[in-house]
C-alpha cells in the first residue's frame, strides 16, 4: 500500500516554523511583561487603548444594566406599594384605639378616684355600672346594674369620685333605681363648707338648678356665691362631709322672707358611667327610729300609776 504524504509542496514552506514563532512570540510577551512592571513602558498604551474602548464598553454593558434598573425599579414599586398596604391597614387598626385613647385617659382617672372614695367606706360601698336614666323627662333618676342580689336596699346613698349623685328610691332583683339631688322631689340636708351653716338642698326639676329654701336674707356673711356644700349628716342617709353642690348665686330681696339661693351640683349626676352605693353601715350617726303609736298610751299609764 502506498504512503499517502499530508506535507505542503516544497514551495509552500516560507518562514519559521510554527513551533519557533510560538517560542519566540512567548519570549517576546515575557519580555514585555517584565519591562512594562519594572519600568511601566506600556502605561500610556493601555490608557489610550482604555479611553478608546471606553465607549465601545459601555455599549456592550448597557442592554444588562438597562434590564437590571428596570427590575430593580418595578420591585421597588412592588415593595412599596405593599408596606403602604400594611400602613394603611396597621393605621385603621389602631384607629380606634387612638380615637378613644382620651376617653380611656378620662375613664381611669375617675376609677382611681372613685377607688379613693371607695377606701373611705371600707367594706360599706358597692361600685356599680349606670345602665340607662329614667324616661321620664320631668323626673331626673337613672338604674344601675346591682340590685336586691348585691344587697342593694332603699335609702341608701349613691356617690361617685366628687361627691353626692342621689339616693336609691327602688330596688329589684338585678338593678336599682336612683334618684339624683337634681329631682324636685328630693332634699338633701347640708352645710356650708366655710361657715358651718346649715341647710337643706331641695332639688328643682329638669333644665333648673338646686336651690337652698327657707334661709334668712340677713345670712350675708354666712353664705355667699362660690361656697362650697357638703353634707351635714343629720339625715342619717349621707355620710356627713361628702361634697354636694356649689353655691352659684344669692338673692336677697327686699320685702322678701326667705333668700334665694341656688347651688350647681358639683357630682356627675348625669354624666357618669360608674358609682358607689354606700351601705347603712357607712353612716356614722344611724337616724333613731320613730316611737310607734301603741307606745304612746303605755307611757300615759306608766304615769298615771305613778
Amino acid at each position: 500500500m502506498r504512503h499517502i504524504s499530508i506535507e505542503p509542496p516544497p514551495f509552500f514552506h516560507r518562514g519559521p516554523s510554527p513551533l519557533t514563532r510560538l517560542a519566540f512570540f512567548a519570549l517576546l510577551s515575557l519580555a514585555l511583561l517584565f519591562a512594562d512592571t519594572r519600568y511601566r513602558y506600556l502605561e500610556n498604551v493601555r490608557q489610550v487603548v482604555a479611553v478608546a474602548l471606553y465607549p465601545l464598553q459601555r455599549a456592550v454593558q448597557f442592554p444588562g444594566e438597562a434590564l437590571g434598573y428596570l427590575g430593580a425599579y418595578f420591585a421597588s414599586q412592588q415593595t412599596l406599594a405593599s408596606d403602604n398596604a400594611a400602613v394603611r391597614q396597621q393605621l385603621l387598626a389602631q384607629a380606634r384605639t387612638a380615637q378613644g385613647f382620651p376617653l380611656l385617659e378620662q375613664e381611669n382617672a375617675r376609677l382611681r378616684a372613685l377607688l379613693g372614695m371607695a377606701a373611705r367606706f371600707p367594706g360599706a360601698a358597692t361600685a356599680a355600672e349606670v345602665l340607662y336614666s329614667g324616661r321620664d323627662p320631668f323626673s331626673q333618676k337613672l338604674f344601675v346594674d346591682k340590685g336586691d342580689v348585691a344587697g342593694v336596699q332603699i335609702g341608701q346613698a349613691v356617690i361617685d369620685e366628687i361627691g353626692v349623685v342621689g339616693q336609691v328610691t327602688r330596688v329589684f332583683p338585678y338593678m336599682s333605681e336612683v334618684t339624683l339631688v337634681t329631682d324636685k322631689d328630693h332634699a338633701v340636708p347640708v352645710k356650708v363648707e366655710r361657715s358651718g351653716l346649715r341647710s337643706v338642698m331641695y332639688g328643682a326639676g329638669t333644665g333648673r338648678l338646686p336651690e337652698l329654701r327657707f334661709l334668712s336674707p340677713n345670712t350675708n356673711a354666712e353664705i355667699q356665691p362660690g361656697d362650697r356644700l357638703v353634707t351635714s349628716g343629720i339625715d342619717g342617709t349621707y355620710p356627713a362631709g361628702l361634697a354636694v353642690a356649689q353655691v352659684t348665686s344669692v338673692e336677697r330681696e327686699t320685702g322678701q322672707v326667705f333668700a334665694r339661693v341656688t347651688c350647681k351640683p358639683l357630682a356627675g349626676v348625669e354624666r357618669d358611667g360608674l358609682v358607689l352605693i354606700l351601705s347603712r353601715a357607712s353612716v356614722l350617726l344611724p337616724r333613731p327610729d320613730e316611737p310607734t303609736e301603741a307606745d304612746a298610751p303605755r307611757k300615759g299609764r306608766g304615769r298615771r300609776r305613778g
